[in-house]
């Protein structure tokens, strides 16, 4: 691994103590980050001039439910930043986990990267993540009266509610999902003369 992301991960070290758990990863540096100091560690990753991360390139939310690659850090849901410094010429994955899956939350960082802001609005969408302080979350890839959030491993595959045009009310109505069992499988059946086969 290049000498420029072992510095970065010596300084993260320096910089931030226990607070951060930083390692070397394919193209840059990884640290996770504990709730409770989060958007502090962030606003720092920003403003020291040591780090100087100007840009966040992209923040999403996790779910690791289904995560089956043990050993494994208590909590569900996650969410991951990738950070980038121009000046420094290097990239950083920030990842930090909610502390409760029952309702979770965690503090916007949309006063430290402006462009977080439809980020965390796709976050609270797709797995229900919210963000204290973010001032307009609200949906942003689903309806606004969808219910639940799709991303998450236990939302069921059809959903919940499905939404079909009326020719009689002539509008969209919702109502609850109907699934016809049907063959995935295309059957081949062969004719009389067992020619060959025909669709059927």
């Amino acid at each position: 691994m290049s000498s420029r992301f072992e510095t970065l991960v010596r300084i993260l070290l320096e910089s931030f103590g226990g607070s951060v758990s930083p390692r070397l990863v394919s193209g840059g540096a990884h640290i996770d980050i504990d709730a409770p100091v989060y958007l502090d560690v962030m606003r720092r990753l920003r403003d020291d001039p040591a780090l100087c991360f100007e840009q966040l390139m992209d923040l999403c939310g996790m779910d690791y439910s289904a995560y089956e690659n043990p050993p494994w850090r208590e909590g569900r849901f996650a969410v991951v930043s990738q950070l980038l410094s121009v000046s420094k010429n290097w990239r950083l994955r920030a990842r930090c986990f909610v502390p409760d899956d029952a309702s979770p939350v965690l503090p916007s960082v949309v006063p430290v990267w402006n462009s977080a802001r439809w980020f965390e609005r796709e976050a609270f969408d797709l797995f229900g993540i919210v963000f204290s302080g973010h001032g307009d979350l609200r949906r942003i890839l689903t309806d606004y009266d969808f219910s639940g959030h799709p991303l998450r491993k236990d939302f069921p595959l059809p959903g919940y509610v499905e939404a079909r045009y009326d020719p009689e009310q002539r509008r969209v109505v919702y109502g609850p999902v109907t699934v016809e069992e049907r063959e995935i499988v295309p059957r081949r059946v062969r004719g009389q003369n067992h020619d060959g086969p025909e669709d059927a």
